[in-house]
């Protein structure tokens, strides 16, 4: 696995850089201060979940909205993890119509087309100037876990919003796991277990809610914990979502606002075929 393959690679790299913060255009700054004048900040609840040492935080991706939270308002020091191919004009207009839009319907998609090369020049400026930390899922991938570690190693948080286009319930779609590997780098660097943290993220309550975290365990193979952490995860954001008064969930995928979940009471997750 491309991941494992490199990890020789990995460890062998004692230097450590000093992570310096990102210099910003004056195009970001124009386009941060209209996002943040126009988007509403979130009430922060259960801060008191976030550990005192750098942790990861793994939340529900809402569409935009986790990105614009994790960049804007979430508390301490933190990267989010980005798809390089936002950061790459010569590649952005193909995944944003595959990743964004590829499932509307046929009759309208020439309208996605069209708005997937529009956005080029913002999201090569925006995911370039922002806090963020792009993932790799080929031979590159070792870069994003050097990075993730080198910048925790500095005291920042990562940010990640592992989602991808298989349902898992209404909550959340299922979640990659590769990124759990980062905790494992991170403790042969520095010898200290990372704390991954679930965040539920609700844009119509306008509310995010941090919940107990899940430890990293180093001295369990690394394909049980990929598995356990990524369905303690699910299950933590899941629940925190269950407790919040009835509300309309964002899901990760652009669908009709019509066709929107609900938040439903845990025991209806418990009585299906959700994986829960």
């Amino acid at each position: 696995m491309i991941f494992l393959k490199f990890e020789s690679i990995f460890t062998c790299c004692e230097r450590r850089d000093h992570v310096e913060e990102k210099k910003q255009s004056t195009m970001f700054k124009v386009l941060r201060f209209f996002v943040k004048t126009f988007y509403r900040k979130p009430e922060i609840v259960g801060a008191e979940n976030l550990p005192d040492e750098p942790y990861i935080i793994v939340g529900n991706h809402t569409q935009m909205n986790g990105p614009i939270i994790g960049e804007l308002y979430l508390p301490g020091r933190n990267y989010v993890w980005c798809a390089h191919e936002m950061m790459d004009k010569n590649e952005v207009a193909e995944y944003a119509f595959k990743d964004f839009w590829s499932f509307k319907p046929k009759y309208i998609q020439w309208y996605f087309k069209l708005a997937s090369r529009v956005i080029v020049p913002f999201s090569v400026c925006i995911f370039n100037n922002a806090h963020t930390i792009p993932v790799y899922h080929d031979t590159r991938a070792i870069s994003t876990f050097r990075e993730a570690v080198n910048k925790m190693k500095d005291g920042y948080n990562m940010v990640i919003f592992p989602e991808y286009n298989k349902k898992y319930n209404n909550i959340l779609y299922d979640f990659q796991d590769k990124f759990i590997d980062t905790a494992r780098f991170y403790h042969k660097q520095t010898g200290r277990e990372v704390r991954f943290v679930p965040m539920y993220v609700a844009p119509r309550l306008h509310k995010v809610f941090f919940g107990e975290s899940v430890c990293f365990d180093s001295s369990a193979p690394v394909k049980d914990e990929r598995q356990r952490i990524k369905t303690e995860l699910m299950n933590r954001i899941t629940a925190l979502a269950a407790k919040q008064p009835e509300h309309t969930v964002v899901p990760y995928r652009n669908i009709g606002r019509r066709n929107y979940p609900k938040n439903i009471p845990i025991e209806v997750y418990d009585n299906e075929e959700t994986g829960c």
